[in-house]
């Protein structure tokens, strides 16, 4: 399938921008790649870093265009239904196209220096359970967390992520309940 965008050059190498207007909630593409699980030594390698994480477990290798999207702290795009990336805000014909990789990160062992440039600039791209809780809500409220994920924020849950991606429960919470 052909999607509105093109790749170009920008400040941080090569970058998805929108080739016309999306409005706000609007599909701009789907991320494929094949699929790879936590612990396979692609983690390990540069090319790791263009892994997308879509379960616990499990991780695509990002195919182009999507590969291309970069991250911002300040994002005009996000992650929707796993592997959609949806405009949250009117993106403009040339304007590149950007979503926050912590919003698709829940692993306890990558970070990335964040050069992204916005006024929001965090400094370092982390799991979502690490960034400030407004940060966090603003993101749950329009539904770009990916599911597994979100889950576990919304019933309440402080992800103390364990290396093997199980998770913590709150302390005095019981299960099932």
């Amino acid at each position: 399938m052909g999607w509105d965008v093109v790749v170009r050059a920008c400040e941080l190498g090569r970058g998805l921008f929108a080739a016309r207007p999306f409005a706000t909630g609007e599909l701009i593409l789907k991320f494929t790649g094949p699929h790879y699980e936590r612990g396979d030594p692609i983690h390990q390698t540069d090319t790791g870093a263009n892994l997308l994480q879509t379960g616990w477990r499990s991780y695509i290798l990002l195919d182009p265009p999507g590969v291309f999207a970069n991250h911002s702290c300040r994002p005009n795009a996000g992650v929707v239904h796993n592997r959609l990336l949806a405009a949250i805000e009117p993106i403009a014909p040339g304007q590149e196209i950007c979503f926050d990789y912590s919003t698709t990160m829940a692993e306890n062992f990558w970070t990335m220096p964040c050069r992204c440039g916005s006024p929001a600039c965090r400094g370092v791209v982390t799991d979502f359970r690490l960034l400030p809780a407004e940060v966090r809500d603003r993101y749950l409220r329009l539904g770009i967390v990916q599911g597994f994920i979100a889950g576990h924020a919304r019933v309440g849950l402080r992800a103390n992520l364990a290396q093997d991606g199980s998770c913590d429960t709150v302390p005095g919470r019981h299960e099932g309940g």
